[in-house]
């Protein structure tokens, strides 16, 4: 399988196990540490139509300080999105691509969904 990237933190358990998952079905991802390297808006944008949403709050962290601190409960969709490019904290992990689909890898075996 080419072009499968996964947005990884590696102090993450589940994103370990997804990473691990991966590379034990021969998948040699392209490895992006979100945290150092944070997505753009249109990254985000892109990841979201993979996702088949358009509804930040499918890949936000809302149990996450940051969330509560800049009150995002209520918080609109451009704002949600400005706030996970500005804190990439609050990106859930890990976020596995490939191709035109993407999967948030809670748990690690959801992965699968994008090897079949």
């Amino acid at each position: 399988m080419d072009d499968v990237t996964i947005w990884h933190n590696p102090r993450c358990s589940k994103s370990r196990g997804a990473l691990q998952l991966l590379t034990e079905a021969g998948v040699t991802p392209t490895v992006v540490r979100y945290l150092e390297t944070p997505p753009t808006r249109v990254e985000l944008e892109d990841v979201l139509r993979k996702l088949g949403t358009d509804d930040p709050r499918a890949i936000i962290r809302t149990g996450e300080k940051a969330y509560r601190e800049r009150g995002l409960a209520e918080a609109d969709r451009d704002t949600l999105l400005d706030a996970l490019v500005e804190e990439p904290s609050l990106i859930e992990r890990p976020i596995v691509q490939a191709g035109d689909r993407a999967v948030v890898g809670r748990p690690p075996e959801k992965v699968r969904e994008l090897l079949d």
